[in-house]
């Protein structure tokens, strides 16, 4: 050991004593014992795939689980205790005690620690066990994570680049250990779900979308990165906190904000090259719509809140089709929230009926109605309207809330993606149900406090006649003697699969029609199963399954557009996308 040590010391060393020792006459080559404060040292380290280095590495550790053979080959004999165990005993171990934890924040930092200490066990963890963990290391709980972020931060998890680095955005995207990245996750924070601006504490949704990337669409750890672009907050309790981590400014706007971002785009570009997707995550509207389409036709990029959440839902209004009857071209759409998640669905709403009725989008637009916090979207307010809501702005007399707007529109589905919690009151329900038999309710915002309704509140109000989903999970419901089963209208149904699709077929840009593919693709998954018990989504136990047929649809649009790059095209998608997946079994090692 001593030869191999001395064989990858660098040539130039700190000049100190090679005699010197401390305590109990161990050699300091490099002087780190005898430094003092004002001293500078450099921070020498040796990696070995053996010994105390293997158990601390993250995506080759396996615990207990390394067998006899492997603990002689890799120098680990005494460092762990003499019991070999099976990977699903620790995964057995691992569930019995995430269960005794009663706060989920508490669950969620189990969750973190896990994977940063044994990367394949949280997979199969996440994996085998998604319906309970899900609501944990994403959507409701990483709400509250992100706004305790700085208090819970423990290790980074993605990159941080802030206004500081501006100038040399290239050289930070290198400091990143690997370099064959497939798909980045990026947000600037500024709008966290229904939280508002959290700054630099956003981190912890783009770790938990990767997360679910590899988890629920099979794309490997190695090629996932999360990256946060800090320039600032807003928020003053965050400013004021001690613990906060990110830059101590108001937020960067206008010029100085664009060419960050100019620069973020043409680095990664530069470093990953063309087939890497970038997903903006949680944008403010303003910024997110500007930057879909200002790099929409140089860069693979794909807004999940806007593009994502259209997709999940048309799935759902789709699927639902078959409890109400007739075809989507047959209702009327009342939005509750104009923001970007709003216009997005409505759009591809749109797109979807133009498809099927060869109607242009138009005339369909006008069966698509939207209120914001001034009230319905109408035309004689089109000139105080931002570019994205004009589209939606008809032919009415000015209607000032949401319940004269469902009185006077009387649609057959209501949608919102308005951030305001309880805002579905009694009265609207009711009077969904008063001109609807089986009114369509989804209340998609996120978290569960930011929800417009509640699953109970939905089917009680409507004497158990709506057909409702949420963003949020919600239990099941008793009614009228009937128990109902709510959907969750998640974007994670669509992602992990969408991304895969892009990966697999070297696409190099997103079109609408692979956006339509991945709809339909989550739509046919819905069985009769789940029909009776009011259901319009797939169970999630399922969804590495439907990801694999979301991903085959994806990639097929991407041949049939000629943007696929992989070539030639696999003759059975479905069983290429499940070939890609990654598996989160331990490796035997020589």
């Amino acid at each position: 050991m001593e030869s191999t040590l001395k064989e990858l010391r660098p040539e130039r060393e700190p000049v100190v004593d090679p005699k010197c020792t401390v305590a109990g006459g161990v050699e300091d080559a490099y002087g780190e014992d005898q430094a003092t404060e004002e001293q500078v040292i450099t921070p020498w380290t040796v990696s070995v795939a053996s010994g105390y280095s293997l158990l601390r590495d993250p995506r080759y550790n396996k615990g207990l689980a390394f067998s006899e053979k492997e603990r002689d080959a890799h120098y680990l004999r005494g460092l762990l205790p003499p019991t070999c165990i099976t990977q699903e005993l620790q995964e057995k171990k691992l569930m019995n005690n995430i269960r005794q934890y009663q706060v989920p924040l508490q669950r969620y930092m189990a969750m973190m620690e896990l994977e940063e200490r044994n990367e394949r066990l949280f997979y199969k963890l996440l994996i085998d066990n998604v319906e309970e963990l899900l609501p944990i290391v994403y959507t409701p709980t990483v709400g509250e994570a992100c706004q305790k972020y700085g208090s819970i931060f423990r290790r980074p998890q993605g990159l941080f680049i802030s206004l500081k680095e501006k100038g040399k955005i290239l050289e930070v995207l290198k400091n990143w250990p690997e370099r064959s990245i497939q798909v980045i996750v990026v947000t600037d924070g500024e709008r966290i779900l229904g939280l508002g601006d959290l700054g630099c504490q956003g981190m912890g949704i783009p770790v938990g979308k990767l997360a679910l990337y590899t988890a629920l669409g099979g794309i490997r750890p190695s090629a996932c990165l999360p990256i946060t672009i800090d320039v600032g907050t807003n928020n003053e309790k965050l400013l004021k906190d001690e613990f906060y981590i990110g830059l101590r400014q108001k937020r960067a706007t206008g010029q100085e904000y664009s060419e960050l971002l100019q620069e973020f785009m043409t680095a990664v570009k530069q470093n990953y090259g063309e087939k890497v997707l970038i997903q903006f995550e949680d944008f403010a509207n303003h910024n997110a719509f500007e930057l879909l389409a200002k790099y929409g036709t140089s860069h693979l990029v794909f807004n999940d809140d806007i593009q994502g959440t259209a997709s999940v839902v048309l799935a759902g209004l789709v699927a639902a089709q078959k409890l109400v009857g007739g075809t989507l071209a047959d209702q009327t759409f009342l939005f509750l929230g104009a923001g970007e998640a709003g216009t997005g669905i409505a759009e591809l709403i749109a797109l979807q009926i133009s498809k099927e009725t060869k109607g242009p989008l138009e005339e369909i637009r006008k069966k698509i109605w939207l209120v914001d916090s001034k009230g319905l979207i109408v035309s004689s307010r089109k000139e105080s309207l931002q570019h994205f809501k004009k589209p939606w702005a008809h032919e009415h007399e000015p209607v000032g809330t949401l319940l004269d707007a469902v009185k006077a529109i009387k649609p057959t589905i209501l949608i919102g993606s308005s951030g305001v919690g309880r805002t579905f009151t009694k009265e609207v329900i009711e009077a969904m149900a008063s001109c609807n038999e089986k009114p369509i309710i989804l209340s998609l915002s996120n978290p569960t406090s930011q929800s417009e309704c509640t699953a109970e509140e939905a089917y009680g109000w409507s004497q158990g006649r709506a057909i409702f989903a949420s963003g949020s999970p919600f239990d099941p419901v008793e009614c009228n003697g009937k128990t109902f089963v709510p959907g969750q209208a998640n974007n994670a149904y669509i992602f992990p699969g969408f991304g895969l699709g892009l990966v697999m077929s070297g696409a190099i840009r997103v079109h609408d029609d692979m956006l339509l593919a991945a709809s339909e693709a989550l739509a046919g998954q819905v069985m009769e199963e789940n029909f009776e018990k009011g259901l319009i989504y797939p169970p999630f136990s399922n969804i590495r399954k439907i990801s694999a047929h979301i991903a085959a649809n994806v990639a097929a649009k991407a041949y049939d557009l000629g943007l696929a790059t992989r070539l030639p095209r696999p003759q059975n998608l479905v069983k290429y996308a499940e070939s890609c997946m990654y598996s989160p079994i331990y490796r035997n090692y020589r």
